[in-house]
């Protein structure tokens, strides 16, 4: 197989275990809010694509994909039983984030100068929060945050805002998300950022700061995803 198809191949596989893997992010949020990637998956797309030449740096960054693939590929599993004899099953959720975090961890712990070990510790925060670990998902986003590409930064950021609150740092929590929509992204538009923010405070029973985030939402992006998300939930308050 000639190289570049090899390397079309991980990438597929990675952007789709990327894709999926923050999709499950969303469901920890504050609140279970299914807004953090509001943009859309394809700004993960673009993520994923930024980043696929990390892959061929070095023999360490290489061997370091590899686990990546494998850790991916085992954290999207189907729940139940083995689809063929001799695979791998997990019974729920649970079980599957805790040996893909395991995976992640091993990347992070043997391979922790390469750009793939940002990846990791990025995945090492969704497996733990889908645990409930959250001091070890807030850990491993702030370390992924200070990733040299921005997209994964700003994805990290939004992730570790969402786990603030749940170590009752709301403060820092609303700093984030302010910055987040101050400096958007490929990965985090101001929209996402401003739409996450606003179901915080939904959440934290201040209607009048999200009414107003989802007003703002609706005025700056006419005709667009996440000026129908801000309609729904401005509905909703009114209601």
């Amino acid at each position: 197989m000639r190289a570049e198809t090899r390397h079309s191949l991980k990438e597929d596989r990675f952007r789709g275990a990327t894709i999926q893997a923050a999709e499950k992010t969303a469901h920890w949020t504050v609140e279970h809010q299914k807004t953090l990637l509001i943009a859309g998956v394809l700004l993960l797309v673009a993520l994923a694509a930024g980043i696929g030449g990390w892959y061929y740096l070095s023999q360490q960054d290489e061997k370091a994909s590899l686990a990546l693939n494998q850790a991916t590929r085992t954290l999207e599993t189907p729940i139940g039983p083995a689809v063929e004899p001799g695979a791998t099953a997990f019974t729920s959720a649970k079980e599957r984030a805790t040996a893909a975090r395991k995976q992640f961890q091993a990347i992070v712990d043997n391979y922790s100068h390469t750009k793939t070990a940002d990846l990791a510790r990025y995945f090492v925060g969704v497996t733990s929060a889908t645990l409930n670990d959250y001091p070890v998902a807030e850990k491993s986003f702030g370390e992924a945050s200070h990733s040299s590409n921005s997209d994964l930064a700003a994805l990290s950021n939004l992730a570790l805002a969402s786990v603030y609150p749940k170590d009752n740092k709301d403060s820092q929590a609303i700093a984030l998300y302010k910055q987040l929509a101050d400096h958007p992204t490929n990965a985090v538009s101001k929209a996402t950022a401003q739409l996450e923010l606003a179901g915080f405070y939904q959440s934290k029973q201040q209607p009048a700061e999200a009414k107003r985030l989802y007003e703002q939402v609706q005025k700056e992006n006419p005709s667009t995803q996440a000026a129908q998300l801000a309609a729904q939930k401005l509905t909703a308050l009114n209601q």
